[in-house]
């Protein structure tokens, strides 16, 4: 983890600026006048209520939007070097919270609608003057936005899914390092991470000594407000999805995995849940099949390379997985065989800009970072011209 010298220091009362749609170079209020609210989820106490897009405010956006990249427009002049000057400028101007204008790009290139999936996000999915949409977000959501591409113009569609992440831990691996990167693979940003390692798979010789370990990193793991730097855990986004969380851990109870500590949520205001580690996990428990999105471990045990591999592979998501061993050849044979897009050895979430990020099976199509998802980003022309009297 970064020190926390090089950290961001947190801004605990930021000033509200910016709760309006930005299209063109302008704040606007919604065409509908609809605001919604956004909550606190450490205290549960209301902070602003945001401008609500849907069709209306879509349509004005792609029409400003059509007209930025338009052929002969300033935008489409610039050659990439000037487009990239004005990326970082813009993501320096954002961490200084300055206005979106200041950053020189033309009206209409970058515009900002908040809202909601049935309103704002089917108007752009459906959109006949949108050529492509990058989702990150739930596999049923991803499936409706690629119905209603397919239903509309054809856009192109990248899916960042949902996922079910299996993590191998081997008994000749580097134990110290397994249960923290395990901890850390599960925890980080509460639990709500899409590539969370929340199948942990262990070999039986160490299993009963690697659950009592998880076990204690778990207890030790600080729960309050995440502007506090010595905090490793906030709450979860929405009393929604805390009760989504806590739900889950009660199948697990009543389905018969063993619950080591946490289940509950603490007694504080907001929507936390305790850090929640369970053993004797079996692969057809809920909390086994379901992307939780919250603190929740779930240990399983395994015998040999074949069934770990047989059992990692049974789900309908393949986000990302990760193999801790010191034999380098286990390491290969078993990643190669994973199911998964992303596969860590000795290591988790371990991500980079350069590596192209995506899912097999039910975690979505398509790529995002590296050379391949730039191309997600372009088209392909071939243009075949016939020379009259060429000369050899």
């Amino acid at each position: 983890m970064a020190s926390l010298h090089l950290v961001p220091s947190p801004v605990p009362n930021p000033e509200i600026k910016y709760t309006k749609i930005f299209i063109n170079n302008e704040w606007h209020d919604s065409v509908s006048g609809k605001v919604f609210s956004t909550y606190n989820p450490t205290t549960g106490e209301k902070i602003c209520d945001v401008q609500e897009a849907d069709k209306a405010d879509v349509d004005k956006a792609v029409q400003a939007a059509r007209s930025a990249f338009s052929l002969g427009s300033v935008w489409r002049k610039m050659d990439a070097s000037e487009r990239g000057k004005l990326l970082f400028k813009l993501a320096d101007l954002v961490e200084r919270d300055s206005a979106y204008l200041a950053a020189g790009f033309p009206p209409g290139v970058v515009n900002i609608l908040p809202g909601y999936g049935p309103t704002a996000g089917a108007a752009i999915a459906s959109h006949m003057g949108i050529d492509k949409v990058a989702f990150t977000g739930s596999t049923e959501v991803g499936k409706l936005i690629q119905e209603a591409a397919g239903k509309s113009n054809l856009k192109r569609v990248t899916l960042e899914l949902g996922g079910k992440s299996p993590n191998i831990i081997f008994a000749d691996a580097d134990f110290e390092l397994a249960v923290e990167q395990a901890h850390q693979g599960v925890f980080f940003n509460n639990g709500q991470c899409c590539t969370a390692g929340s199948r942990i798979f262990v070999e039986e010789p160490i299993y009963d000594e690697f659950v009592r370990r998880s076990v204690e990193r778990a207890r030790r793991r600080t729960v309050g407000n995440p502007f506090d730097p010595t905090i490793e855990q906030g709450p979860q986004v929405s009393a929604e999805q805390q009760s989504r969380v806590l739900e889950l851990i009660q199948s697990g109870i009543t389905e018969g995995a063993k619950l080591e500590c946490g289940g509950k949520a603490p007694p504080s205001k907001g929507f936390f849940v305790e850090p929640t580690v369970f053993s004797d996990v079996q692969d057809h428990m809920r909390i086994a099949k379901e992307e939780i999105f919250g603190p929740v471990q779930q240990i399983m045990k395994f015998k040999t390379i074949e069934e770990v591999i047989e059992r990692a592979n049974d789900t309908e998501y393949g986000l990302a997985a990760a193999v801790f061993t010191t034999d380098l050849n286990k390491a290969m044979t078993v990643s190669a065989a994973l199911q998964a897009g992303t596969v860590w050895i000795n290591c988790y979430n371990a991500l980079s800009c350069q590596c192209p990020f995506g899912g097999f099976k039910m975690s979505g199509n398509g790529r995002e970072l590296g050379e391949i998802g730039l191309k997600e980003y372009t088209e392909v022309k071939t243009i075949t011209m016939k020379m009259s009297g060429k000369k050899s």
